[in-house]
């Protein structure tokens, strides 16, 4: 059989190929052919028009996708189809002036009240007697000095009261009467407290006293008898369920006058000092309770 021969007529003739390299087509093949410019320019065309194509197809692709992300956020900002929201609730956004959140300060107990633990006998169980109101053997009030004489403790309150006053003890039922004795440059001053159950009944026989109620003075012990006729200067006040007083004077015997400035400063000072003690004394068993 005799070979196929190509060329120009007769048989197949090669077409360029717009979608090969310039190197595969068939002008390089060793063939001699010239390329057709009319095709390759209208290949060239199809191929730009498809280009455009495929770009202005993305392009609107990406612009629903970008249009339906907003529609969601939109739906989901304002909670339903109907709207954009004016405004979105301040509660959800804090502000940059926002503070901290405050807390009410751990509030403690009240402190006990002194008073309350020498206001009845039911609370006021600390030792009594003598030693615990009038310790030690001297006392200083300011830059003077006293020294303490005899003291006396007993059951009997009217037994240790003078004038009016044994009937005011009794009346109210004074359970006991403690006495010491100071001296000063040949002043002596006795202070009794009188102890009560009660501060209702210690403030009510101090209100039933008066300028002839007296506690005895107590001397021996190198203190001279005092008081015991004649003028004194007296004194009497409560504080919790005690009633106290002050009898005070000369030495000598002699009679107090009010120019005799010296009797009135012991009387007050051995006064100050009683009340002193008997609110150490609350102070003391209300510490105890609230470290208890």
């Amino acid at each position: 059989m005799r070979p196929m021969s190509f060329g120009q007529q007769g048989g197949p003739q090669s077409q360029w190929d717009p979608w090969k390299p310039p190197s595969q087509q068939p002008w390089n093949s060793g063939g001699g052919h010239a390329p057709d410019w009319a095709a390759l320019a209208e290949a060239s065309e199809a191929r730009n028009r498809r280009r455009r194509l495929l770009l202005i197809g993305g392009g609107a692709f990406a612009t629903v996708a970008i249009g339906t992300a907003v529609a969601v956020a939109v739906v989901s900002a304002g909670g339903d189809s109907k709207g954009t929201p004016t405004s979105l609730p301040s509660a959800d956004i804090p502000s940059q002036s926002a503070s901290a959140p405050s807390f009410a300060p751990t509030s403690a107990p009240p402190p006990l009240d002194p008073k309350d633990f020498i206001a009845s006998a039911k609370k006021d169980k600390a030792p009594l007697s003598p030693a615990t109101l009038f310790p030690g053997t001297q006392l200083t009030m300011g830059e003077t000095v006293y020294e303490k004489g005899p003291t006396a403790d007993t059951r009997n309150c009217a037994s240790a009261a003078g004038g009016t006053l044994p009937k005011a003890l009794t009346a109210n039922d004074c359970t006991r009467l403690i006495r010491a004795t100071y001296v000063k440059d040949g002043i002596a001053v006795t202070v009794g407290v009188a102890v009560f159950d009660t501060e209702a009944q210690a403030l009510k026989a101090k209100g039933q006293s008066d300028k002839r109620s007296f506690v005895k003075s107590l001397s021996g012990g190198g203190v001279k008898p005092f008081c015991e006729s004649g003028v004194c200067r007296t004194t009497s006040n409560s504080y919790g369920r005690y009633a106290y007083f002050t009898n005070a004077g000369f030495t000598d015997g002699k009679g107090v006058t009010p120019k005799d400035t010296a009797v009135f400063k012991t009387g007050n000072d051995l006064g100050q000092f009683t009340f002193n003690q008997i609110r150490r004394r609350g102070e003391a068993q209300a510490s105890a309770a609230a470290n208890g």
